[in-house]
């Protein structure tokens, strides 16, 4: 009996990559505050999206609903196929609960399928990194159960670490103060920041200096990950493409770790965190 496995747009891994692991996605849209339009992360470039936040444009982000997720899994369900959706964190967004409020919507329409959801309590390609150990383990052969019940029990071993450009998003998000932002772009101060084992971001410290905090993060996979000699590892950034290629260097360095995907922060996560975030994704002992 076959399965679908369906994420969400959150996970920032491109729609195309995605087509060719077999997964299908479903899209979280956002605005800008000055329009009324809403759009989606196939409708604008991700330049143009970064661009517009840069030029002071506000974007605001909205959850998939579940009467979208009803018409994506019932598609799936009348060709005969099993649902796994693995969903954006639900410490983040609704997007979560509104699917699996779908799929229990459809269980009794469909008793004889099977429907899993995990919350992946994980954003941007952390979400990104569980989707794509899904799609290995299921060309393993794992059943749907087997592969839910996998990504179950890894989920809270997923590290993801931050850091961002400009302290203003974080405080739109009420993530820092209004003052903790001023005084902390006239500094140069820059958070490090991870997701925590609800699925929220939570501010670790704070360093001087876009290096350092990218060489704190360095630092972090080298103390945490189960195996800091071995992947995968996925990187997210916002339009800092120069920070990609001094980190990935430093880990291949430091480490003997290649990257093994580099994606974009889309604009759900980037609406929050603004161009110039970096994120990196592993496998740890801990989150």
């Amino acid at each position: 009996m076959s399965f679908k496995i369906i994420t969400d747009s959150s996970c920032d891994i491109k729609r195309e990559v995605l087509a060719e692991w077999g997964i299908d996605m479903l899209s979280l849209s956002f605005r800008f505050t000055d329009s009324e339009q809403n759009y989606t992360e196939a409708d604008m470039s991700i330049g143009d999206f970064y661009e517009a936040m840069r030029s002071g444009r506000v974007a605001k982000t909205a959850a998939v609903n579940t009467a979208t997720f009803k018409d994506e899994f019932e598609k799936h369900l009348k060709e005969g196929n099993d649902i796994f959706y693995i969903g954006f964190s639900s410490g983040l967004s609704s997007t979560f609960s509104s699917g699996y409020l779908a799929l229990e919507s459809l269980k009794a329409e469909y008793p004889e399928r099977k429907m899993r959801a995990v919350d992946t309590l994980a954003a941007s390609a952390g979400e990104g990194l569980l989707v794509y150990l899904a799609k290995v383990k299921r060309d393993e052969g794992a059943s749907l159960d087997e592969l839910a019940d996998y990504i179950e029990s890894i989920k809270l071993n997923l590290s993801h670490w931050f850091t961002v450009e400009d302290l203003v998003y974080l405080k739109r998000g009420g993530r820092v103060s209004a003052a903790a932002a001023f005084f902390g772009n006239l500094l140069g101060i820059k958070p490090v920041l991870h997701v925590d084992n609800e699925g929220h971001l939570i501010p670790v410290s704070k360093v001087r200096g876009r290096r350092t905090s990218l060489n704190a993060i360095l630092d972090k996979y080298g103390e945490t990950a189960i195996d800091p000699k071995a992947g995968p590892v996925f990187i997210s950034h916002a339009d800092c493409q120069a920070d990609v290629d001094y980190f990935a260097a430093e880990l291949e360095k430091r480490y003997g770790v290649k990257v093994d995907h580099i994606t974009d922060v889309g604009p759900v996560i980037g609406s929050h965190s603004g161009p110039g975030t970096f994120a990196f994704f592993f496998l740890a002992k801990e989150r």
